[in-house]
């Protein structure tokens, strides 16, 4: 991948893209498919999408400890996902799961600032302050706006907020760990890696009769498109990472913008509308972007 100092905005928003283009696809298949099968029809996805990084990966020799770093990634993220689901499944309602959630880029901002020790400017922090209230705008769920009495009272010692904490360490531990990864191996051995993890989890759901693919043909290309899609994502979140991006910028310029791909798709082929609220989501989502993006040496 090349490494640009500049390289790592352009790749931040790939991330960003697919992963929002993934939202709308994935819109089609979640009343229809368990959350093991898909994440079942998610790793195979990805694994259409190896082609891509076999030539770089042959010439390069990687190093274990990069290696068993990237598997960690992959089993934190499935982590997070299933037990997204679980929160679901056990109650969780949309309008306070999808926001608690989305907010995994301040777990990943702490491990950066306290363990990496990254340094941002103040401007950067300008951008955070922006960007984290937009994630919770372009959630698709008003509630906290609307009615945040409710929004709080709705949240109590329940087992799916218990699932709905998880996801969100999890998911912000797995863009820490992506960093991490790419320390010791490239971008493209990083998603090999992640690849083998995603897999091998799949595998184990199938083994313990999680998963079942008796399902319509449109279904399960949609299901593999969507891992593809995904899978793109966590590539170019990767080489954003390799590139020298920041840990703390990466993931929330990342976390920001794909929402925002997300509802602009669905506006133009889903023929959705999108609210006041998320009008101006869209708004800080940019800015921030913008002002995390934003480099200089002194440091907030």
């Amino acid at each position: 991948m090349t490494r640009k100092p500049e390289a790592w905005i352009l790749y931040s928003v790939a991330a960003a893209f697919f992963w929002g283009t993934w939202g709308v696809v994935a819109k089609f298949i979640s009343a229809d498919v368990n959350p093991f099968t898909n994440h079942l029809l998610f790793s195979g996805g990805m694994l259409l999408t190896l082609p891509l990084v076999l030539g770089r990966v042959k010439k390069q020799k990687p190093n274990r400890k990069g290696l068993l770093w990237g598997l960690v990634a992959g089993v934190l993220a499935v982590t997070g996902n299933v037990a997204v689901y679980k929160a679901f499944s056990t109650g969780g309602l949309a309008a306070i799961v999808i926001p608690v959630t989305n907010l995994y880029p301040l777990v990943t901002i702490v491990i950066a600032l306290l363990v990496f020790k990254e340094k941002l400017n103040w401007i950067n922090g300008i951008g955070i302050l922006l960007a984290v209230p937009a994630v919770i705008m372009l959630s698709g769920e008003s509630l906290l706006f609307e009615n945040p009495m409710a929004f709080f009272q709705s949240i109590g010692p329940n087992s799916w907020l218990l699932y709905s904490m998880v996801a969100l360490v999890f998911w912000g531990v797995f863009s820490a760990a992506q960093k991490e990864t790419t320390n010791y191996i490239s971008a493209e051995w990083s998603y090999v890696s992640f690849i083998v993890s995603s897999g091998l989890v799949a595998l184990v759901f199938a083994g313990l009769g999680w998963t079942s693919l008796a399902l319509p043909t449109q279904t399960l290309g949609l299901g593999l498109l969507a891992g593809m899609l995904n899978g793109l994502g966590v590539l170019a979140s990767f080489a954003a990472y390799s590139a020298e991006g920041k840990a703390s910028k990466v993931t929330t310029i990342a976390g920001a913008l794909q929402p925002v791909f997300t509802i602009v798709l669905a506006l133009v082929f889903l023929s959705e509308s999108f609210s006041l609220l998320e009008s101006l989501g869209i708004l800080l989502a940019i800015v921030g972007a913008l002002t995390l993006s934003y480099e200089r040496q002194s440091a907030l």
